[in-house]
């Protein structure tokens, strides 16, 4: 059986969507879960747009112009959570109790990583979640891995609060924009608590804004 192609998958897609292009609400899915945090009236789905023609390029797609050729400026610097000779750990400033990012200092994506890096990935995010999830504002630590904006390796560790079912799964981040601040004390708080862990675990160099 051959691949489906994209022109093929998007052909498929258009061909479910109404009149005006728009693919209906799939309310058995998840817009019928009790996490869901949009009210279903009025809710539609943007028409489908054309297949592009090409996937857009990502900042850093050529290594000579990722951001790691160039000095760390100071206030990413000044986030920095934990780091060795091979990785960082910089604290992100969103509106849930700890939001953490994972680089390698040398430029490499998630599918060219080295054996022996992609190994020491593997073992950094175990021990990052489960720091993450020692907080007790946390109930769970979530990961994502995107990378349609950035070439560079760089996945998410999002700490989901603790008992808060609606923020359970796959919305959080939708909740997340609509969440008030968290205080700058509180957010360096908790990410240093992740970074001392994992000096105490890998080595390294703890949190910048401890130093």
């Amino acid at each position: 059986m051959s691949l489906e192609t994209a022109e093929e998958f998007h052909a498929r897609v258009a061909a479910a969507t109404d009149a005006e292009g728009r693919l209906p609400v799939a309310i058995e899915e998840m817009p019928g879960w009790d996490i869901f945090p949009f009210e279903l009236d009025g809710l539609r789905i943007k028409p489908l747009e054309p297949l592009q023609d090409a996937e857009p390029p990502r900042e850093g797609e050529d290594p000579a112009d990722c951001f790691c050729q160039e000095p760390m400026p100071p206030e990413r610097a000044a986030r920095v959570a934990w780091r060795n000779e091979r990785w960082l750990l910089v604290a992100l400033d969103m509106k849930l109790p700890v939001s953490l990012i994972l680089r390698p200092v040398e430029h490499f994506d998630i599918a060219d990583l080295p054996d022996d890096m992609a190994a020491e990935m593997g073992v950094l995010m175990v021990r990052v979640t489960a720091a993450v999830e020692e907080l007790p504002s946390v109930g769970r630590c979530h990961i994502g891995r995107y990378g349609d904006g950035g070439a560079h390796a760089h996945p998410f560790f999002f700490g989901r609060p603790a008992r808060m079912g609606q923020l359970r799964g796959s919305c959080l981040l939708d909740w997340e924009e609509n969440l008030p601040p968290v205080p700058e004390d509180v957010r360096l708080a908790n990410a240093g608590h992740v970074g001392r862990r994992l000096l105490e675990r890998c080595g390294g160099q703890g949190p910048a804004w401890e130093a």
